[in-house]
């Protein structure tokens, strides 16, 4: 088992918590805090060992797992990394694209791993349908959220959509070629509201919607593809997949034809995948257990996470 240690214990933090000490793949040892008053309520709630500085609790582990604010995931990886163990870090991988890059060379130079907490890659719904994601010419994302205070500190971008950013560049083979946005403040510093339209070097299309202050949670996605649409609700879980295919020479009473102005005739059919139940926390945190273990290829890369921070910059910069 690889012993682990999670640096900071807020909400997401707590959870990080739970799922490392019931997990089969890691020894939770334990955990810091830079407020020790909350530090010491978590120790005697739940029972987890408080280590008093980064420092120690990073010796005393193999993976560091880094659930901090997102301007101290730089200095906490360095410290890790520097003492040679495996980084696991939550979403934005930094706070810019340059400490990314510089975190993505120190993990280089001393043979370590790491992974990006890009958690709705392990959404059971987006998994189910992954595979028949292709070559998709046009998506469309609405991620909206009912206002909590928590995660005001970065613009909604960098909140909120990122997610889908991350799930857009995983499926999109090819370079972005451009990228226009708008973004508004309403109760926040930073904007609550942002829209943005990414173009990419082979056509493909996207246009994200993110808001923190909606009336109502929504986290959906819709891949239009030749001859397929899907969609997918990463919120409640399900999936939806329409695909066409050329019309049989005698259709049934039932089958759904579309008919074109030069004649040509597709068939309408529905397919079901299957979705599978899974914690998609602990999913991402113990399939990082397996790469060290197999000395694989994480399934979110550091690469990954720079490359969604780099758009989400861009997108930032355009408001």
């Amino acid at each position: 088992m690889l012993k682990a240690g999670v640096l900071g214990a807020g909400h997401l933090g707590k959870i990080h918590l739970r799922l490392l000490n019931q997990s089969e793949k890691y020894e939770l040892v334990g955990f810091y805090d830079a407020d020790e008053n909350n530090a010491k309520k978590v120790e005697a709630e739940f029972g987890y060992t408080y280590f008093n500085s980064i420092e120690t609790l990073i010796n005393a582990v193999d993976v560091v797992d880094i659930v901090t604010p997102t301007l101290s995931h730089y200095d906490c990886a360095k410290l890790a990394i520097a003492k040679g163990k495996h980084i696991f870090l939550e979403k934005p991988i930094t706070k810019t694209v340059e400490e990314a890059e510089e975190i993505r060379t120190l993990v280089a130079t001393h043979n370590v791993k790491g992974q990006v907490g890009h958690v709705e890659r392990f959404n059971p719904a987006f998994i189910a349908v992954k595979d028949m994601i292709n070559a998709p010419m046009f998506i469309e994302t609405h991620r909206l959220a009912e206002f909590n205070p928590r995660g005001t500190d970065v613009p909604v971008v960098l909140d909120l959509m990122i997610h889908d950013i991350d799930i857009i560049l995983s499926v999109v083979n090819s370079k972005v070629k451009q990228i226009s946005a708008s973004g508004v403040s309403v109760i926040s510093d930073t904007p609550d509201i942002a829209n943005a339209r990414i173009e990419f070097e082979n056509g493909c299309v996207a246009n994200l919607t993110a808001s923190r202050i909606s009336l109502k949670n929504m986290r959906k996605t819709r891949f239009f593809q030749r001859d397929a649409y899907i969609s997918v609700d990463f919120l409640e879980k399900k999936c939806e997949v329409v695909k066409m295919q050329d019309a049989p020479e005698t259709p049934g009473d039932f089958d759904m034809i579309l008919q074109n102005a030069e004649g040509i005739k597709k068939q309408i059919y529905f397919d079901n995948p299957k979705i599978s139940n899974n914690n998609a926390i602990l999913d991402e945190l113990e399939t990082f257990a397996d790469a060290i273990n197999n000395n694989t290829k994480p399934i979110v890369t550091l690469h990954d996470g720079t490359e969604a921070l780099r758009v989400a910059t861009q997108i930032i910069n355009c408001f």
